[in-house]
């Protein structure tokens, strides 16, 4: 861990020093520093909506990652061995270490539609080369309430954050692409199904509405809770005409998952 380079895991405390050594690229300092002060500070004196996130943040929980594109296969495989270096070692570090991503912003400006392709494509991406099996007791359907995306054996919930949000600050972020990685284990004890989970969710949501102005977004939801959705909740819709109707990942049980010629490479580098 921690070793050169910026397509690698790093501790916040390796990561501020090199940002003050001048050892990563502006774009990286801007993605991490505007995030940063996201999680730290306020919207008219509104805290940022996530508390588990801000405390994170503050006590340097967390571990980073820098990523070259959104599209290129090198750079996502670069990821997807980050994210099985991070799934090693996350239980050793706190209850709250969360995966934090920065993708480099793209060289031209997409329009949602096109942040809700890359999103997908990442992950189905990594679903693909992943290293382990889908787990048993995760279904395949994403429209069953108990899915969710789940790689080197583990399920994850991956939120995001993109330039496309005009009205739900807590989701905008102005360089490009930024998704957190968490796995489900992270939420045991705060599920929906139990008393420390409604308290969180009623103070969530109370946050977000103070925080974004608007009411939280219908898709809003609790994993496992019949009729909610996981899928949709990675990358909120602000546009509902360029958001997919279904969601566009195809999982395979079998393992390995399918050969790598099959992926989808519709996505060229050139597009970042």
């Amino acid at each position: 861990m921690n070793e050169s380079g910026y397509q690698v895991l790093m501790e916040q405390d390796v990561l501020r020093r090199r940002l003050d050594d001048g050892d990563l690229p502006e774009w990286a300092e801007q993605h991490y520093e505007t995030f940063r002060e996201t999680m730290l500070g306020d919207n008219d004196g509104a805290p940022f909506p996530c508390y588990f996130g801000v405390e994170s943040e503050r006590q340097g929980d967390a571990l980073y990652t820098f990523v070259d594109s959104m599209t290129d296969k090198d750079a996502l495989l670069a990821l997807r061995d980050t994210l099985l270096e991070y799934l090693d070692v996350y239980r050793d570090y706190s209850e709250a270490c969360s995966l934090v991503a920065f993708f480099r912003p793209p060289a031209e400006d997409l329009t949602e539609a096109d942040y809700h392709e890359r999103l997908w494509h990442i992950l189905q991406f990594l679903h693909v080369h992943d290293t382990e099996p889908w787990p048993a007791d995760i279904p395949t359907d994403p429209d069953d309430s108990t899915w969710e995306f789940s790689f080197g054996g583990e399920p994850i919930f991956p939120t995001t954050r993109a330039p496309f949000y005009d009205d739900r600050l807590s989701r905008y972020c102005p360089w490009g692409l930024e998704i957190t990685f968490q796995p489900r284990s992270l939420f045991d004890g705060i599920t929906a199904d139990t008393e420390a989970g409604q308290k969180a969710r009623e103070v969530i949501q109370n946050r977000l509405e103070a925080y974004d102005g608007v009411c939280p977004h219908a898709d809003l939801g609790d994993w496992g809770v019949d009729g909610d959705r996981e899928w949709p909740q990675y990358m909120f819709s602000s546009d509902e005409s360029q958001a997919p109707d279904e969601c566009p990942i195809r999982i395979a049980r079998e393992h390995p998952k399918v050969p790598v010629t099959s992926v989808d490479n519709s996505l060229s580098p050139a597009d970042d």
